[in-house]
């Protein structure tokens, strides 16, 4: 499809709860056109948003939280747990998988950021830095012919809140190098003091219909622009941001490289019966397979095994499989 061609949209919510903007941005992939890419900008207030396979107990101190008045929030894209506050700037590039172009939608940010004087390039599969620092984290998420690819733009966050409500393991903290979360992100404002939200803001749009030209047509919505209830209600209901959580019998945890891993089973005469498998892997999909695969398996780690490799459709979950598998079988 001829990129020349396509209709671009930029649209802004004016609300600051989480459940609304992930509703919003989930309505929107929804209803996006075949030959349309939506540029939407959007913020949290006091929100942990987790992945959408992680374990809110073991990525946010839930209740400290809530005594905060805060929200806690799940999406459906992979990775890990971040932080919102106003200082936080969130942009959603939302198309169909013809249009999807990673590339070009991080030389928007890349842009924007440039026009305030501050190189930055990516890191890694889903990073943005600053000389080795992050400003930006990037998730993506697909469905059949659509998708989208969102991240945060660290602004002016109170990076004190990221050691008050996320809770990292210290393998993760190994595995980065770092002695704590706050030690690897910087704020653009520390950079330059000069930037606001509003002018980030402006930045990015501009930059936008730089590199993807048509009339981008600009709106703003709110709780009152048009009824979204079936999907405020799905992201707003704990059993979509909690999950069941009952008993289990075996936990396997493991990091690796691509991700962490948890594996919990409950087993009736040495077959798993129930498998729940928590990951801030940024392959969402392959995690969801995995867990669907294993009730009725004997609790062998070879059938484990046979069983696992059988799931992956490409080169790099293959790998992924081989790593469990290396790990179970050790």
């Amino acid at each position: 499809m001829l990129t020349n061609n396509i209709e671009t949209k930029i649209i802004s919510s004016l609300e600051f709860d989480p459940w609304y903007n992930l509703a919003l941005e989930e309505h929107l992939l929804h209803t996006v056109k075949e030959n349309e890419v939506i540029l939407y900008l959007w913020q949290n207030q006091n929100t942990v948003v987790i992945g959408s396979n992680q374990n809110p107990w073991k990525e946010c101190k839930c209740k400290d939280l809530e005594k905060d008045n805060g929200k806690l929030a799940r999406r459906l894209s992979g990775g890990g747990a971040v932080f919102h506050d106003l200082g936080n700037l969130n942009f959603t590039f939302i198309t169909t998988k013809p249009l999807y172009n990673l590339e070009k939608q991080l030389q928007v940010i890349l842009n924007a950021v440039q026009k305030e004087g501050i190189n930055a390039h990516p890191s890694g599969r889903n990073d943005l830095e600053i000389d080795g620092k992050k400003f930006s984290g990037n998730a993506f998420y697909s469905s059949r012919n659509l998708t989208y690819h969102h991240g945060t733009i660290l602004i002016d966050v109170d990076m004190s809140k990221l050691g008050l409500y996320l809770q990292v393991s210290k393998e993760k903290i190994k595995a980065k190098g770092i002695d704590s979360v706050q030690a690897r992100v910087v704020n653009l404002k520390n950079l330059n003091d000069a930037i606001t939200i509003d002018s980030m803001k402006n930045n990015l749009k501009e930059s936008f219909k730089t590199l993807y030209g048509g009339s981008c047509e600009e709106f703003t919505f709110d709780k009152d622009s048009f009824s979204i209830d079936t999907l405020y209600k799905k992201y707003s209901s704990w059993n979509w941001i909690y999950g069941e959580s009952p008993a289990f019998d075996i936990t396997l945890e493991k990091r690796f490289p691509w991700g962490n891993i948890d594996i919990s089973l409950s087993l009736k005469k040495s077959i798993i019966k129930k498998a729940v498998v928590y990951s801030d892997a940024m392959n969402n999909d392959l995690i969801v397979r995995i867990g669907n695969s294993l009730p009725e398996t004997a609790f062998d780690m070879v059938k484990i095994c046979e069983k696992l490799r059988t799931l992956s459709n490409n080169l790099e979950e293959e790998k992924i499989i081989e790593d469990i598998c290396g790990w179970l079988l050790a």
